[in-house]
């Protein structure tokens, strides 16, 4: 591991609602994640879980406490930093995939490239290198409603590898897919974690893909309620 990362502490997110006594979605949630870590995400609906991701990704913010990326405060950040972040720092991989229906695969994973002011070359080459990677090489001309659900989602994942991120962050990313297929993706963010020692953050309901991490952090009422390492099987 190459040093802490993030770092959130005493972190709160109270929403504003119209229904007097309304808990905080977080509260005094501090932990620090490192870099190169695959960190699984739990906890029942209404837990806290999304929001902490959204405020990690920088799509949301919190009402108290601070949040530390590479040791600065991003309270502190100005909004073109905020988005230089989201598009460099991170990638975002959804249940739903979010790809653009009328342009093509490769065109896709190039978007983020074409806001990062990437040449046009380069983003047509490092697009298919990643579809190549992902084992679409002969899809790059395909478009979405043509290719199976995880075919999507593994256009989505090299998406939001294009301008090689620090942090992916995945909410629920095998939520819409069969078992089999869940598998395969998650087998492919093993890959890359251990591979490029790209650190994740993984929101998911289920057991079977938690493990998958290597360490799980469950919420409950805004707030952790266990943190520590996954046992695999065959472990000691």
């Amino acid at each position: 591991m190459a040093g802490r990362f993030i770092e959130v502490e005493n972190l709160g997110k109270q929403y504003e609602t119209s229904v007097p006594g309304t808990p905080p979605a977080l509260q005094s949630v501090t932990l620090a994640i490192e870099q190169g870590e695959f960190v699984a995400v739990m906890g029942p609906s209404g837990s806290g879980k999304s929001t902490f991701m959204n405020i990690v990704g920088l799509l949301d913010s919190p009402t108290s406490g601070a949040y530390r990326l590479n040791g600065e405060d991003v309270a502190g950040f100005s909004t073109d930093e905020l988005a230089h972040v989201r598009n460099r720092v991170f990638g975002f991989v959804f249940q739903g995939f979010n790809l653009l229906k009328r342009i093509t695969a490769a065109e896709n994973v190039a978007l983020p490239m074409v806001y990062s002011g990437t040449a046009g070359a380069e983003r047509r080459r490092r697009a298919q290198e990643l579809l190549d990677k992902m084992g679409l090489g002969a899809y790059g001309a395909a478009m979405p409603n043509r290719l199976s659900g995880g075919q999507q989602q593994r256009v989505a994942i090299a998406r939001a590898l294009a301008n090689h991120p620090q942090l992916i962050l995945a909410d629920e990313p095998t939520g819409n897919l069969d078992t089999q297929t869940s598998g395969e993706i998650m087998g492919l963010f093993t890959e890359l974690n251990r591979e490029t020692g790209v650190t994740i953050l993984l929101v998911t309901h289920e057991n079977d893909i938690a493990r998958y991490a290597n360490r799980l952090i469950r919420f409950k009422d805004g707030r952790v309620v266990h943190d520590g390492a996954v046992v695999h099987e065959g472990a000691a």
